[in-house]
C-alpha cells in the first residue's frame, strides 16, 4: 500500500528500524517510544500532545521475533513541518530499551508523502491530456509542438562570471529578485515573473555583490533554516532593500503562481527584518527562564522581570511597545496590554480560544525563528 492512502493527511512519514534483545510486542515499543521521548521538549512538543493534536498520525509496527530478539520497523506519519519532523525523529532514535530489554532503533529515512502525491498528479495528468488530444481530434504531437514554442520564448540564461542562472533580461531590469537557484528562476519564469537571478550557492558570488550595488535587490528566499542563513549572509555582503519569504517549510521551487505572487506583494523592508532578527535574538535568550523584558518605543529595554510579575508591572509601565516573555500568551496578559496600548507581544506560546484585540500583534517564539 502507498504511503498516500496508508496515511491520508500526512506530509512526512518517518521510517525505522529496531533491534531487540529479546522477544517484545508491539505495546512495548511503542511504550518505549513514548515513554523516552517524554519530558524531552516542552509538552506540547511531546509525541502524546502531537498526537492528540494531530499532528503526529497512528504509530505503526511491524515486529517479528526469532532466537530471543525482536527486530521489527515502525512508521510514523507527521503533519509538521520538516525541521520539526526532523526534531521527532531524532528523539525516536535515543530509545535504548524496550521493556527490560536494551534496544537499539536507527532512522531509515523520511519520505515525503507529497511526492508520491505529485507522481500520482502527474500520471494523471499524461492520461488527461492524451484523452483530450483524441477527443478534440488533434495529434498529440501537434500540442507537444506548440507548448514547446511556447516554452522557448523566456528561458533562463547564465550571467556574470559565475554563470548564474538568470532571466534574459537581467542586464535592463532596474529592479531584481535574487533567488536560491536555477528551479527557483525557472518557476519564477513560468509564472511571469522577470529581472531573476540565482544565488546557486549559500556563498554569496560577485556578481549578486556588483549587482546589489547598482540596482534595487529583493531575496525571495525559502522558508528554512537555509533561507535563513543565506539571508544573514546578504546582510552582511549585499544587502537587499526587500526581502521576501516562501511560507515556513516550503522551497521557492516549488510555490504556485498565485503564492509566489502574494509571497512578493508581502515582501518586507529589511530593516524591518532586522528588527525581527533581534526579537528572535532576545527571544532565544529568554527561552528557559520564566522572565520577560518590555521594550520601549527607542528600544530600550526596562529591564528583566519574572513572568508572575508581568501584568503588574505592566499595568503601571508607561511607553512600551513590545513585551517578550518566557511564558504562555493568557486573556489576562491580553487585557493588561492592550490597555497599555502595547504593539506587539510575544510569548513562548498562544492560549487557545483567546480573543485578540484590533491594534495588537501576538506572536509566538516558534514564529521568530
Amino acid at each position: 500500500m502507498k504511503d498516500t492512502e496508508k496515511f491520508p493527511g500526512a506530509k512526512y512519514v518517518i521510517k525505522a528500524t529496531f533491534t531487540v534483545e529479546g522477544v517484545v510486542e508491539k505495546h512495548d515499543v511503542i511504550g518505549a517510544i513514548f515513554g523516552q521521548t517524554e519530558g524531552l521538549f516542552p509538552k506540547d512538543f511531546e509525541l502524546r500532545e502531537l498526537q492528540k493534536s494531530g499532528k503526529i498520525g497512528r504509530i505503526d509496527i511491524e515486529l517479528k521475533s526469532a532466537k530471543d530478539k525482536t527486530t521489527g520497523t515502525v512508521m510514523a506519519p507527521s503533519s509538521l513541518d520538516r525541521a520539526e519532523t526532523a526534531v521527532v525523529a531524532a528523539a525516536m532514535e535515543t530509545v535504548d530499551r524496550v521493556g527490560p530489554c536494551d534496544a537499539k532503533m536507527k532512522i531509515e529515512q523520511i519520505t515525503d508523502v507529497r511526492s508520491e502525491k505529485r507522481a500520482q498528479i502527474v500520471a494523471r495528468a499524461k492520461e488527461l491530456m492524451k484523452a483530450w488530444v483524441v477527443k478534440e481530434g488533434h495529434e498529440i504531437e501537434k500540442l507537444l509542438d506548440e507548448v514547446q514554442k511556447e516554452d522557448r520564448k523566456v528561458k533562463a540564461v547564465h550571467y556574470g562570471r559565475e554563470r548564474l542562472a538568470a532571466t534574459p533580461d537581467i542586464s535592463r531590469s532596474r529592479e531584481l529578485i535574487i533567488v536560491e537557484g536555477r528551479a527557483d528562476v525557472n518557476n519564477l519564469i513560468k509564472s511571469g515573473i522577470t529581472g531573476v537571478i540565482a544565488l546557486e550557492g549559500v556563498k554569496v558570488p560577485n556578481t549578486i555583490k556588483n549587482l546589489a550595488r547598482k540596482k534595487e535587490i529583493t531575496a525571495f528566499l525559502d522558508g528554512d533554516r537555509g533561507g535563513d542563513l543565506i539571508l544573514q549572509e546578504m546582510l552582511q555582503v549585499a544587502k537587499p532593500k526587500y526581502v521576501a519569504r516562501a511560507p515556513r517549510g516550503k522551497e521557492v521551487e516549488e510555490l504556485t503562481p498565485d503564492e509566489i505572487r502574494e509571497a512578493l506583494a508581502n515582501k518586507t523592508e529589511i530593516e524591518e527584518v532586522v528588527v525581527s532578527n533581534e526579537l528572535a535574538g532576545m527571544a532565544e535568550g529568554l527561552r528557559g527562564t520564566l522572565e520577560a523584558v518590555m521594550l520601549k518605543e527607542d528600544g530600550s529595554q526596562a529591564g528583566r522581570i519574572p513572568v508572575s510579575d508581568l501584568v503588574d508591572k505592566l499595568k503601571n509601565s508607561e511607553g512600551v511597545r513590545v513585551v517578550l516573555f518566557d511564558g504562555i500568551v493568557t486573556g489576562r496578559l491580553i487585557d493588561a496590554a492592550n490597555e497599555k496600548n502595547v504593539k506587539t507581544l510575544i510569548g513562548e506560546r498562544v492560549a487557545e480560544g483567546v480573543r485578540i484585540p484590533r491594534g495588537l500583534e501576538i506572536r509566538s517564539f516558534k514564529d521568530l525563528s
